[in-house]
Order: C-alpha cells, then sequence, then structure tokens
C-alpha cells in the first residue's frame, strides 16, 4: 500500500514523464494497473515485441504499427486517448535524437495533462533535454516485518508442499533478516526458498550462501569484490588485544542503536604482519560478509572516475550491511599526489563524509603499511574507532604461528623441535615463516623424507626478512606508533 500511495503521489504532481528503475516488471505492471484503477484511468502496455496493448478490459486501441520505438511515441503524442502508457525496455533508445525530441514533444504538449508516460526498465538514463519535466519513482525495500512475513510464507508454502517442518531458530531467523535487507522482494523469496531447499531448515550455514547470492544479485563485481574465504580467530596467532577489543563490541556491532554500533578500526604494522588475515577473522568471527575494496587498484583502473567508483562501492557496502568492508593498502588510494589534478583529496573527502554521516552496520577495516602516505585527515583521532598497531610477532608468537603453518599442512608440530625455529626467525613476519616452512617441506620432498626443524632453520638462514632489508623504514614506523596508537598484541 506504500507503494502505491507513493505512486500516486508522483502521478498527482502532474509531470508528463514517470521513469521507475527496476528489475521487478511484474511487480511494477501489477502496481501500474492498480494505480489506473484507483485513478480511474486506462493502461496501454507498450514492448518491442508486441507493440502497444491495452492493458485493462476494454477495447484495444488503434495502435496499428507501433512495435518500434519512435512509431508508438508518434502514436501516444497524436493521439487523443487519455490514460497511463508504460515503455517498457525504452532505454536503449534514448540516446537516439528522434526517440528524445519525440518524448520532449509528448511532455510539453498542451494537451499532456490527463496522458502520463511511464519509462519502465532496470536503468534508465534520462537525456538532459527531458529530465526536468519527468519524476523518478523508486519502490521501498522491504523492512524487517514485510522480510520475516515473507520467510513465514515461505516456509508454509514449502511445508504444504512437501509435508515437513521447516527448522529454524530466532536466532538464525534475525540474521537472516539483517543479511536480505537491501534485496527486492522478489529476490528476497528466492534467497528464502534456496535455503529452505538445501535442507528443510534455516540455519547460520545458509548465511555465507545467501550472501554470496545477494552479492551477485547487486552486481558488485565492477567496484568490489566478495571475499569468500574468510577466517576465523584460531587461525591467527598473537593479535591478543584486537581480539579482546573485537570480542567486547561484537555484540553492540547487531544492535540498533547506532551511536552505540562500533564502526571500524585501522591496522597499521609491517607487510606480512597478518593484518589482511585479521580482516578476514573479524568478518569469519562476527558471520558477516566481507567486501573487500582494493583502493590502489580502484585509483589506477578507474582514473578520472575514481570518486564516482568510490561512491558506488560504499552505497553497495552499505546495501549490503551487516557486512565487514576491507580498504586493503588505503594509503594507496588515499596517498596525497601533487600530479592527479585533486584526485585523492577528492576521494578523501567522499570516503570521511561516509565514514562521518552512515548509519548503517558496516564494519571498516583499512590496513596501511605506510603511515608516511596516509592523509593526516584520517588518521586523527575520531575517525577510527581504534588504531592498532600491528608489529613483528615475538617469541610465543612466533611459535603459535610455526604450529598453525604445520598443522595446516598436515604436520605434528609435537613432532618438531621449534625452539631453535622460534630463535632464528627473530625479525620474521608471519608472512616469512609461512614460506619458510613451505620450502622446507619442498626441500623434505625432493630428499624424500620427513621435514624436521633443520630443514627450517635452513630455509630461514637462507632469507633476508624485510625487518632487516628494510629496518630504517621499520625503525621509523615504531615510533610514530608508538604514543599514537594500541598495540595489537
Amino acid at each position: 500500500m506504500q507503494d502505491l500511495d507513493d505512486l500516486n503521489s508522483v502521478v498527482a504532481h502532474g509531470l508528463p514523464i514517470i521513469v521507475i528503475e527496476s528489475y521487478e516488471e511484474a511487480r511494477a505492471l501489477e502496481l501500474l494497473t492498480r494505480l489506473a484503477i484507483k485513478r480511474t484511468m486506462s493502461m496501454y502496455h507498450w514492448t518491442l515485441s508486441d507493440g502497444l496493448k491495452r492493458s485493462q478490459f476494454g477495447e484495444e486501441p488503434n495502435s496499428e504499427g507501433t512495435k518500434k520505438p519512435l512509431e508508438v511515441l508518434r502514436h501516444i503524442k497524436q493521439t487523443t486517448t487519455e490514460g497511463l502508457y508504460v515503455l517498457c525496455d525504452m532505454h536503449p533508445f534514448l540516446e537516439e535524437p528522434s526517440v528524445v525530441r519525440l518524448l520532449k514533444d509528448i511532455a510539453i504538449s498542451g494537451d499532456m495533462s490527463n496522458k502520463t508516460v511511464v519509462l519502465l526498465s532496470y536503468k534508465i538514463d534520462i537525456p538532459p533535454e527531458v529530465s526536468r519535466l519527468s519524476a523518478r519513482f523508486k519502490f521501498k525495500l522491504p523492512g524487517e516485518t514485510q522480510l520475516m512475513k515473507l520467510i513465514q510464507d515461505e516456509a508454509r508454502a514449502w511445508g504444504k508442499e512437501t509435508r515437513q517442518r521447516v527448522k529454524t531458530d530466532a536466532a538464525t531467523l534475525k540474521q537472516l533478516i539483517q543479511h536480505l535487507k537491501g534485496v527486492t522482494i522478489s529476490d528476497a523469496r528466492r534467497l528464502i526458498r534456496g535455503a529452505i531447499a538445501d535442507d528443510n531448515a534455516i540455519t547460520e550455514s545458509d548465511l555465507p550462501q545467501i550472501n554470496k547470492a545477494k552479492f551477485e544479485l547487486m552486481d558488485m563485481e565492477s567496484v568490489l569484490a566478495y571475499e569468500y574465504q574468510t577466517a576465523q580467530f584460531n587461525e591467527v596467532a598473537g593479535l591478543k588485544h584486537l581480539k579482546k577489543w573485537l570480542d567486547i563490541r561484537k555484540n553492540a556491532f547487531t544492535q540498533e542503536d547506532s551511536n552505540l554500533r562500533p564502526k571500524g578500526l585501522l591496522l597499521l604494522g609491517v607487510q606480512g604482519s597478518g593484518k589482511s588475515l585479521a580482516a578476514k577473522a573479524i568478518a569469519g568471527t562476527w558471520h558477516l560478509p566481507l567486501l573487500r575494496l582494493d583502493m590502489g587498484a580502484m585509483y589506477n583502473k578507474f582514473f578520472g572516475e575514481t570518486e564516482r567508483n568510490l561512491r558506488d562501492a560504499l552505497a553497495l557496502a552499505d546495501m549490503m550491511s551487516p557486512c565487514v568492508l576491507w580498504l586493503d593498502e588505503i594509503e594507496k588510494g588515499l596517498g596525497t599526489d601533487s600530479n592527479d589534478n585533486g584526485v585523492s583529496q577528492r576521494i578523501l573527502g567522499t570516503l570521511l563524509t561516509w565514514m562521518s554521516e552512515r548509519k548503517t552496520p558496516v564494519f571498516m577495516v583499512a590496513t596501511a603499511n605506510d603511515i608516511q602516505k596516509m592523509p593526516p585527515e584520517l588518521v586523527r583521532k575520531g575517525r577510527f574507532d581504534e588504531v592498532f598497531f600491528v608489529d613483528l610477532p615475538k617469541d610465543d608468537v612466533r611459535k603459535e604461528i610455526f604450529e598453525i603453518h604445520l598443522n595446516k599442512r598436515d604436520i605434528d608440530p609435537k613432532s618438531l623441535d621449534l625452539s631453535a625455529c622460534v630463535v632464528f626467525s627473530e625479525g620474521f613476519s608471519g608472512a616469512e615463516i609461512e614460506q619458510a616452512v613451505v620450502s622446507a617441506i619442498h626441500v623434505a620432498q625432493a630428499q624424500d623424507c620427513g621435514v624436521n626443524a633443520d630443514f627450517i632453520v635452513e630455509e630461514l638462514n637462507r632469507t633476508q626478512p624485510l625487518s632487516v632489508l628494510m629496518g630504517e623504514k621499520l625503525d621509523d614506523l615504531r615510533a610514530w606508533a608508538h604514543d599514537r596508537t594500541v598495540l595489537a598484541d
């Protein structure tokens, strides 16, 4: 009823052209039919395949030769029949000068007070000549109450069809409703039906697949990447202060009170120290979809359109909420550059505005390696809930990293004496330790024997870690972070 009232209000303003962008053509046509009945108007429906047809009962219009866009527009211009003229999929022809001219003629003609043209398609770019003579209407996306009713309807329909009761629980339903926000009614029905049909139940295990399908429906691939493989914090060694901080705020993130909801954090540290893995673990532990925005790639690929693409990415993240938005190597996209014609400053302004004004449950995790390239406006207190510094792992954490990577490769850590590995890996990052383990396994396989600590130590001794190669830069980073950040471990 709300959509009908809103559309009626738009038509009542008297603008001759109404633009409806929607993938739900059937729903739009049903709503327009109800509107025509309410306003006692005749309604006509045009497609490229069938030409102009009357949508309700009654005499068909004299519309011979109306299959082509120019033909139907000439017909509407010349006819004296009042009503609602719904033109489906006219969008490919709106760049043709003759089509634009005819639309403009229809819009400004004096006898159009009781004729309304509706342009209906999934996407419509209105020519500037016609835009001021038109109004846009957009369907409201289903809210929590409507989504719950959809779930109940689909569960009842499934039970009637299969004579089996759909199993679920209140906590899962609450999560499902949150994840269905941002999709249309018809898409929500399909996602709900798919979750039920899989195992006759709605469980927490259905949520990742629903998020994946939702992401695909929203066509985000050009701007964001959906990270299908997340992680758990038991796969992340150390970072005990970060883990505790997140554990305290986990429940607050899902609450309705946006004033208490955590908004995000900045992970600053050495390359290979586990910042990316931590971002994945936040999403995995909180059971949220993870969207990755590569700032550097976006800036390089879409030079000249970077601001628009960032706005699109942030808008899509809002639609995917609740979610984790991971801005990887943020300094590459926001670093100041006097030769970029102000692009970096404009995208910084766009990001800061979104960070301060957003109300949706999007938890932003930004990772950075080089603080010197970060704009001061972004790292000042208050932009993020917290700034954590991820340093090189200490002895006990390095031992845990060795154990994690050996277990991943089906090697029992207890079968190796890791004390020497811990000593010789001082100054190594987690990524460098992993590579030493992988290299040792290759050497052992080549010699047709099992891996032992000596192989790993030998690989460590062959490697110059980043902390040696770029020691001065690391010292500067530590000095900057000392009084300005919280240690992650």
